[in-house]
C-alpha cells in the first residue's frame, strides 16, 4: 500500500496533466477509493494547493491558479537521467545556454540529497573530445551505476566491482571482484569511463561502464594519488587525454596504424592529440596510431585530416578504404 505522502505526490502531479478530473478516475489511477481522493484533495488544500471542485453526477476536480508541483516530482534515477541530458545539451550551439539554466534551476528545487547526487556526478565527470560520431549502438549505463561511481569519486572511496562482464547476464564473475579507487569518470564517443587505479597492482586504467558490475560493500577511504604525465599532454590531470590515449592503443575493436604524408605537428594540429598516438618518419611522413569500433569509422576519421595517406594495417581497412574510393570514383562520372 502506497504512503499517504506518495499518494499526495501522485495524486498532485495527475492534477497537473490535464484540466480536470473525476474522483472515479483519480481513484482508479492512483490505487484507492473515491472517499480516499477527496480525504487526499483536502490534505493538499491543506498544504495550500488550489483544488478547485464541482459536485454533482459530472463532478470533477482541477488544479487552480498558482498550483504547482512541490519539488521534486522525479526519483532518483530520473533526476539523473535529466540531468545527464541537460549537460550534454550544454555543449549544442543554440540551446547551451538555455540548457545550462535549465539545469541549474532543476537543482535549486532539488532535494539536498538529489542535489548532492547531481553535484557530484557534475563534479566527477568530464567530457571526452568531440571527434566523430560513432555509428555503433550506445551501450547501456544504468543512473544507479553513475550515482553510485560518482559518489565513490567525491567521497575518495574505493569501490569492489567484477570488469569485462556480459551487460546481459545477471550472474556474478567467478573471479575475485577488483578493488579501485576511483578518480573521474568521462564521457566520450558515447561511452562513460571510469579512470581507476587498481589497487592490487597500482596500476591505472579506464574501466567502461557499461562493461562492470557494482560488489557491495564498497571500500574504505583511500589518499588520492597523481595521474601519470603522458606524453604530448601538458595538464597533469587530464584523465579525458588518459582514457583517450588508452582506448586508442589498446581500447577499440580496431586497431590502425596510417602513414600520413605530412610532418608529426601538422598532424596532430588536425587531431586532438588525445585520439592517438602520432610517430615522427622524417620531415615529410609521419604514423598516426588509432583505432575506433568499426573500420567505418577509421576511414571517416582519416578522410577528415584532409592529407595524403597509406593505410599499413590492418588489411581489411585498406580494402574497405579501396571499396570508398571505387565508390566516390563512380559518383564523380
Amino acid at each position: 500500500m502506497t504512503t499517504t505522502s506518495t499518494r499526495l505526490l501522485a495524486l498532485l502531479a495527475l492534477l497537473t496533466t490535464r484540466p480536470s478530473w473525476t474522483g472515479p478516475e483519480l481513484a482508479d489511477r492512483t490505487g484507492v477509493g473515491v472517499r480516499t481522493v477527496r480525504n487526499d484533495v483536502a490534505r493538499l488544500r491543506a498544504l495550500g494547493y488550489p483544488v478547485e471542485s464541482t459536485t454533482g453526477r459530472t463532478g470533477s476536480y482541477r488544479l487552480g491558479a498558482g498550483g504547482s508541483l512541490p519539488p521534486l516530482l522525479l526519483d532518483d534515477d530520473e533526476a539523473v537521467a535529466v540531468a545527464v541530458g541537460l549537460r550534454a545539451a550544454a555543449g549544442v550551439a543554440g540551446v547551451d545556454r538555455s540548457s545550462a539554466s535549465a539545469l541549474r534551476k532543476l537543482e535549486q528545487v532539488m532535494p539536498d540529497r538529489l542535489r548532492r547526487e547531481l553535484t557530484a556526478l557534475h563534479d566527477s565527470t568530464v567530457e571526452g573530445p568531440r571527434t566523430t560520431a560513432s555509428t555503433d549502438p550506445e551501450p547501456e549505463v544504468g543512473a544507479d551505476v553513475l550515482r553510485v561511481v560518482s559518489a565513490a569519486v567525491r567521497d575518495r572511496r574505493c569501490l569492489r566491482l567484477d570488469d569485462g562482464v556480459d551487460p546481459a547476464s545477471t550472474e556474478l564473475a567467478p573471479t575475485p571482484p577488483l578493488t579501485v579507487e576511483p578518480y573521474r569518470v568521462v564521457r566520450w564517443q558515447q561511452r562513460w569511463y571510469l579512470v581507476a587505479v587498481e589497487v592490487a597492482d597500482g596500476s591505472w586504467r579506464p574501466l567502461r561502464l557499461d562493461r562492470v558490475r557494482l560488489r557491495p560493500p564498497h571500500g574504505a577511504r583511500f589518499v588520492p594519488r597523481t595521474l601519470p604525465a603522458q606524453p604530448g599532454v601538458h595538464a597533469a590531470d587530464d584523465y579525458a587525454a588518459f582514457v583517450v590515449r588508452q582506448v586508442a592503443s589498446s581500447g577499440w575493436a580496431v586497431h590502425a596504424r596510417i602513414e600520413v604524408a605530412a610532418p608529426a605537428d601538422e598532424v596532430i594540429a588536425r587531431i586532438n592529440p588525445a585520439v592517438g598516438a602520432v610517430e615522427a618518419l622524417d620531415d615529410e611522413r609521419s604514423i598516426l596510431v588509432t583505432g575506433a569500433d568499426s573500420l567505418e569509422m577509421i576511414a571517416v576519421f582519416v578522410g577528415l585530416l584532409d592529407l595524403d595517406f597509406r593505410v599499413l594495417e590492418p588489411p581489411a581497412l585498406a580494402e574497405h578504404v579501396r571499396t570508398l574510393a571505387a565508390r566516390y570514383a563512380r559518383a564523380t562520372r
